[in-house]
């Protein structure tokens, strides 16, 4: 059944008020889909769709949703409501949903629910919101370094509910400092009696609770794991990122890496409004709109050189592209690789030296290529101004794309902001000032 075919039945049950049917189909749903059929019906169904949810499957339905739909969900349901809803919720996805709201909201909700959650929703809310504590949950489980295997297990079993983020079993001390981590794998090949601190992997890797979510990605990215611990300056075990959040984190990164290449604004989507959506861009454009008035300077500059030799005219477009092309391919290779791989003295060397090397190889292939062409029809000195400006303008828009984001994430400025248009609009100025340039200097000859 297409999401279209179950709009059309639900609406249908809604409005002949079949709970059961409605309660059959949801049933058979995962959260994801509950959300796509929530965002599908019409307004006016949302209330008594929602009536008809159970507050676990509204608390799945609200975590899959964006903010305005949560909070709409909110005003829906009214306070006691909300706060049964809230108390099945990860208090990840909590503290995020209530950072969306006034403090006066906040208190509301947060003063209904169990003191608990409560609390611990505040503690994360403390933490900036992309970092290891703003995306760290407490659904965890963790045993003493003193217990038994036996003691590991049953309280495991008591822990059951948490089954869906229950990966490792972290191990504290009586100071609650994390010292080391246990499988379950550990646990089925022990002796019951044997002690935990006798086989437990001592060495955790974990990640402070200020550590950015980015880096928290790679790090779990690098060593395949499906949950890191967080933990204090005192190594205190804080709480745990789950590979799932991790997954929404990068998605969130690239979309963002994404936006900043093309200079398009943050938070465009197919729903944005024309206005607000013209308003995001438009900075990017108007900064480029000026940067670009420096090309028409360059070839007025050259105006006596086009008078002479209109025929240049027509190579300026190729000249022009081509550079900003290469330019930009570069910078979607460094700003990929700056994701994945720490930089160094060597590393930044190597990769200024391949990419130079990628600029002379496409720069001599494709100069050589065009060099032929305005070699049959214009003749040799238009084949070597044309051939030889382009070599040059892609080897420098290749080391432009390359070099302007590495020096941005050198002086701590992010490198994705080093956006397409920006290095193609730089590199147009480049590559006019050696095409023309090297037009001038064989004037004599054309």
């Amino acid at each position: 059944m297409t999401e279209d075919q179950l709009t059309v039945l639900i609406i249908k049950y809604l409005k002949e008020n079949k709970k059961g049917a409605i309660e059959k189909v949801i049933d058979e749903l995962q959260p994801y889909d509950i959300a796509q059929l929530y965002r599908n019906l019409p307004e006016k169904h949302h209330f008594k769709f929602l009536v008809y949810l159970s507050p676990q499957q509204i608390a799945d339905l609200i975590q899959e949703l964006e903010s305005d739909l949560q909070i709409e969900i909110l005003h829906r349901l009214g306070i006691e409501k909300s706060s049964k809803v809230m108390n099945l919720m990860e208090n990840d996805d909590l503290a995020d949903l209530l950072s969306e709201l006034s403090v006066e909201k906040i208190q509301e909700y947060l003063s209904t629910m169990k003191i608990e959650d409560s609390t611990y929703v505040q503690n994360l809310m403390s933490y900036a919101p992309e970092t290891a504590g703003g995306l760290m949950t407490n659904q965890f489980v963790w045993i003493k370094d003193d217990y038994t295997i036996r003691d590991a297990v049953d309280k495991l079993k008591a822990f059951a509910e948490m089954n869906h983020t229950i990966y490792y079993l972290y191990v504290i001390n009586d100071l609650k400092e994390l010292v080391g981590v246990v499988s379950y794998r550990d646990l089925l090949l022990g002796d019951l009696h044997e002690k935990i601190s006798d086989i437990m992997f001592n060495r955790v890797i974990s990640v402070p609770v200020d550590l950015d979510q980015e880096e928290v990605a790679q790090l779990i990215e690098r060593y395949d794991f499906v949950a890191v611990p967080v933990v204090d300056e005192n190594k205190k075990l804080l709480g745990i990122v789950t590979v799932d959040d991790v997954i929404d984190v990068v998605i969130q990164e690239a979309n963002e890496d994404i936006e900043k290449l093309s200079a398009s604004g943050k938070d465009i989507d197919f729903y944005t409004k024309a206005t607000t959506a013209s308003f995001r861009r438009l900075p990017w454009l108007i900064l480029l709109l000026f940067i670009g008035l420096i090309s028409g300077s360059i070839i007025s500059g050259f105006e006596h050189t086009l008078e002479q030799f209109v025929a240049l005219v027509f190579f300026m477009p190729m000249i022009a592209g081509m550079t900003g092309n290469t330019g930009t391919q570069s910078l979607a290779v460094v700003v990929r690789g700056l994701i994945s791989h720490d930089l160094d003295r060597k590393t930044v060397i190597g990769l200024i030296a391949r990419e130079c090397g990628v600029g002379i190889i496409i720069g001599l292939t494709c100069g050589i290529l065009i060099a032929l062409i305005a070699f049959v029809w214009l003749g040799p000195i238009y084949s070597i101004v044309v051939g030889g400006s382009l070599v040059l303008t892609l080897i420098i828009g290749t080391l432009a794309g390359t070099i302007i984001p590495l020096v941005l994430y050198r002086f701590g400025i992010d490198p994705a902001i080093a956006s397409g248009p920006l290095i193609t609009t730089l590199n147009d100025i480049f590559s006019l000032i050696v095409y023309f340039s090297f037009a001038t200097a064989f004037l004599a000859y054309l």
